[in-house]
């Protein structure tokens, strides 16, 4: 049986798994990131993947990390949540470890996981995954293959123009999708609303996304109208999408979609609404992800497998 491992690499963990064909987790390994130190973070994904090596036979090993890679899988030219810049990650990991090395995206190996064994896993050839944490992240499969760009940085999902001359995204552009449909977005929201109205949601300066959401599942009037301004510019992104590449499916993914119906279904009535012929024509379906926190080693580790 050909087994792989993959490694998510996210700012606050390193998540490692070996990963067998049918997607299946076998056994995983996890450790703190030292994020602000190059050498030492390069060496815990050595560490993790040697521990797990040591007990399975694998052939080779593919990393997610939270950042853009360069076209041929091997640079982080740049991660944001990370001190890597243009760090030549494939190369020490791979010579460290003397099996073949993939480094890739981590919302496409989290998207690519949910084509192949998730989500979408019926999908005959495309999908769009936008995943919905801290910001937007994105994966795209096109004629069964991952999208990846001329340069290695296509699906950016969070960063279409949403709203002009809008917030201030981190990305230096303003009015991006990510400052109106992400989880600091929805925080944002419950704030303007909490100060609109001070009987709601109390110690509004310290306001969280998991405090938001506890508040609207518990029927909290603003906590539910953030939860649906998200869930409507988050449709408009979608259905761009929609109408640009036509997919079989979208899959939303992240933090903020555990909140099932809380977000899916607003979401869902909102791209309704902003295809006004769905009616009339076929439109792709809006599911939310199925694969969970492992998604981003499992589609790592089959990025791996397929090289």
């Amino acid at each position: 049986m050909s087994l792989t491992i993959g490694v998510d690499i996210g700012g606050t963990k390193v998540l490692g798994g070996v990963v067998d064909p049918s997607g299946k987790v076998l056994e995983t390994a996890r450790r703190s990131t030292p994020a602000q130190d190059v050498a030492a973070t390069r060496d815990v994904i050595v560490e993790v993947v040697q521990e797990l090596a040591a007990k399975h036979e694998v052939e080779a090993v593919g990393i997610g990390a939270a950042g853009w890679i360069d076209a041929a899988r091997s640079t982080v030219l740049f991660a944001p949540n990370l001190a890597w810049r243009n760090e030549p990650l494939q190369a020490y990991v791979q010579q460290a470890l003397s099996v073949p090395v993939v480094v890739e995206n981590d919302a496409n190996a989290a998207a690519w996981a949910e084509f192949r064994y998730g989500a979408a896993e019926d999908a005959d050839d495309s999908m769009v995954m936008f995943t919905v944490g801290t910001g937007i992240g994105g994966g795209i499969v096109l004629g069964g293959q991952l999208l990846r760009g001329a340069h290695g940085m296509a699906a950016e999902s969070g960063h279409m123009l949403a709203v002009p001359e809008g917030h201030l995204c981190g990305c230096g552009r303003l009015g991006c999708l990510e400052q109106y449909a992400s989880g600091n977005a929805l925080v944002r929201f419950a704030r303007e609303g909490a100060m609109a109205n001070p009987s709601s949601l109390s110690g509004v300066d310290e306001l969280t996304g998991p405090m938001v959401t506890s508040a609207a599942l518990a029927g909290d009037a603003v906590a539910v109208d953030a939860f649906e301004q998200v869930a409507y510019w988050l449709a408009q992104g979608v259905a761009d999408i929609v109408q640009l590449l036509d997919p079989q499916v979208v899959v939303i993914g992240g933090g903020v979609v555990e909140t099932g119906d809380l977000l899916m279904k607003p979401l869902r009535a909102a791209y309704n609404d902003a295809l006004t012929n769905r009616g009339k024509l076929p439109a792709a379906e809006v599911r939310p992800a199925e694969m969970g926190n492992e998604a981003g080693l499992i589609g790592a580790a089959d990025l791996a497998r397929i090289r």
